[in-house]
């Protein structure tokens, strides 16, 4: 079993969710739509392209924010 990082923002009325080692992205309109449509996209990616070029190392994000000015 593998682990990809997912980050998840609100945009206006979806969740835009992002598979970044994978260039991935999907959407929903509820955050757990969003979890569920990147979930199968990363499984799509995978199906197509596999996983031998992808490093095992997962990444392990760290979310904040910034405030400029």
């Amino acid at each position: 079993m593998r682990s990809f990082a997912v980050i998840i923002t609100e945009e206006e009325d979806f969740f835009i969710a992002r598979c970044p080692q994978l260039d991935v992205t999907s959407q929903g309109r509820t955050l757990q739509e969003a979890q569920k449509n990147i979930k199968e996209a990363v499984e799509c990616y995978i199906e197509a392209f596999g996983v031998e070029d992808i490093p095992e190392t997962a990444i392990k994000p760290v979310v904040g924010t910034v405030e400029i000015g």
